[in-house]
């Protein structure tokens, strides 16, 4: 049955009542139910999800509750659908919104921010101090779908209009849901100086973000960019997105590696993707003096680190979440411009509807699993790749 049309100042398109939903129950738990179509408020449009990728931490998210928080706790068993990295088409508009039309492709970010704290005024809406607080009497605005309000594992979602990118008729909806990954890559560099062109760099752990991270540190002109990790099928992958060398640290030392590479210099900077225990004290010492670090990896376990290594060497270090300070958009400007081919980390497709058998291939990198795709409309959920 269709629902009267959503408000919007245009002619929309056509919404259902309710929508398929993937909801988390007990950690683990994944139910595929019908759930109420969301409206959106002000400076809000509701998007039709047409592909969403999964991302490490959505198994983190549906394992173990963190780093999602809501209604002020942990997600299991609140009616929330996990999900973040995804995008679709603009079904209908909150009052008030002219930045958008119905039909518009456009692809998202995740965090939104509350827009009113100290952070979201500094441009660090991932870094809100208001986060989590978006329910009952506490709703502050704050929005990071998949963490804190609902998410992509479903067949619509709202979205604030700050986090939208459109995206050209010419870029496929496989290619524009891995825009998010690059995000974060790109706004990795962002933290670590923004102009990177003719600077080292190395990017540790051929993961999703790692590969990416490669591929935009070369679209910005780094020189060299060195890629480590642990599996060669993935560093072959780095050079054909752009990595100058790649070192296996199961084969050689990686901190000799780079410093060989680079004449015994050591490199400008490290984005940090691969989450190993040891990765910040192997950084450090990757790093020339007055190098800058950021971590992007979320470690499982604490980690020992040399702090007077990076202090008597003047070595920044930085951490971030998500892909802030409107790096979404930068990514997609080089996708879009063909600057890198972010589809080959592309490796399965799934229908909506079969999440749990796409989240095992994810998780267990079943046929060398790297980013795993789920359709949510079209003929491209019928059809698995």
């Amino acid at each position: 049955m269709m629902a009267s049309r959503l408000p919007d100042r245009g002619p929309g398109l056509d919404v259902p009542a309710t929508m398929r939903a993937w909801v988390l129950g007990d950690p683990g738990q994944l139910s595929l139910v019908e759930k109420p179509v969301p409206v959106p408020k002000r400076a809000e449009v509701l998007v039709r999800i047409d592909a969403v990728a999964i991302c490490g931490t959505d198994l983190d998210v549906i394992a173990n509750g963190a780093p999602a928080m809501i209604q002020g706790g942990l997600p299991f068993n609140k009616d929330f659908t996990p999900g973040h990295e995804y995008m679709g088409t603009v079904a209908a508009l909150g009052p008030g919104v002219d930045e958008f039309r119905p039909g518009d492709r456009i692809t998202v970010e995740i965090h939104a921010g509350c827009g009113q704290c100290k952070r979201c005024r500094m441009g660090m809406y991932t870094s809100c101090l208001n986060y989590g607080l978006n329910y009952g009497a506490f709703d502050k605005g704050h929005r990071a779908n998949g963490f804190t309000t609902d998410g992509g594992f479903a067949e619509y979602a709202v979205n604030n209009i700050n986090t939208l990118v459109r995206i050209p008729d010419a870029m496929t909806d496989e290619e524009a849901a891995l825009v998010v990954t690059a995000g974060t890559s790109m706004y990795g560099f962002t933290e670590l100086g923004g102009l990177i062109a003719g600077e080292s760099v190395v990017v540790m752990g051929p993961g999703p973000i790692g590969l990416l991270g490669a591929a935009v540190a070369k679209a910005l002109g780094a020189d060299p960019v060195i890629l480590t990790g642990t599996r060669d099928n993935r560093l072959k992958i780095g050079l054909e997105l752009g990595a100058d060398h790649v070192v296996n640290v199961r084969q050689e030392d990686p901190v000799e590696a780079v410093r060989r590479l680079t004449g015994g210099a050591g490199v400008d900077y490290v984005l940090e993707c691969s989450g190993a225990h040891d990765a910040v004290d192997v950084a450090g010492r990757m790093l020339n003096r007055g190098g800058r670090l950021c971590l992007a990896a979320f470690p499982h376990e604490p980690a020992m680190v040399d702090v007077a290594h990076l202090v008597r060497n003047n070595i920044y270090v930085f951490g971030i979440r998500g892909e802030g300070r409107s790096a979404t958009h930068r990514a997609h400007a080089l996708m879009a411009a063909k600057r890198f081919d972010a589809t080959k980390i592309h490796t399965h497709t799934f229908p909506l509807a079969e999440l749990p058998t796409a989240l095992r291939y994810a998780r267990e990198r079943i046929d060398d699993a790297i980013k795993v795709i789920l359709k949510a409309h079209g003929a491209g959920e019928r059809a698995r790749a």
